[in-house]
């Protein structure tokens, strides 16, 4: 990469590390080390809260691939903002995962590590296979655990 480049790059990391500062880690409880964001203060606001944080973070993402990070790069930043996401949809404990599960943190983490070090190279299939092996055993497990329930609740009314 050109001298002019990581520039560029350096710049926009900054602009985007402080987005994501701001949403996970921005405030501190004093007396304490313990940081939070706007994050999980959005998140009190039911669904709007939740949408508002996830859209943050994808357009985050949007600028991170605009900038050319590799795709395995992409993927694992995906897959943090959709945990984040999920566990963030429960109820009680989406509010209280806010505080501790810190998806943009965890991708400028990821970010520079692939700038600086040169680390997350690579097309992400690898990732992707076992992304799609989890989700299939996931699955089958789901409608095995249907089947059981569905043939319990059968048995109750015979």
């Amino acid at each position: 990469m050109d001298k002019s480049k990581q520039v560029v790059l350096s710049g926009q990391l900054k602009w985007v590390e402080q987005i994501a500062s701001v949403m996970d880690d921005k405030f501190r409880i004093p007396g304490t080390n313990f940081r939070f964001g706007l994050d999980p203060i959005l998140n009190l606001i039911p669904f709007a809260g939740d949408v508002s944080g996830f859209l943050v973070s994808a357009a985050l993402l949007y600028v991170m691939a605009k900038n050319g990070v590799s795709r395995k790069v992409l993927i694992l930043m995906a897959i943090n903002i959709s945990v984040d996401a999920a566990i963030g949809a429960i109820p009680l404990l989406g509010q209280i995962s806010d505080f501790y599960i810190k998806a943009n943190t965890r991708n400028i983490k990821l970010l520079k590590e692939h700038y600086q070090e040169g680390r997350h190279t690579g097309s992400g299939n690898g990732i992707i296979a076992i992304l799609l092996i989890v989700l299939l055993i996931v699955i089958s497990a789901i409608l095995y655990l249907s089947y059981i329930a569905l043939h319990w609740l059968v048995m109750q009314f015979k």
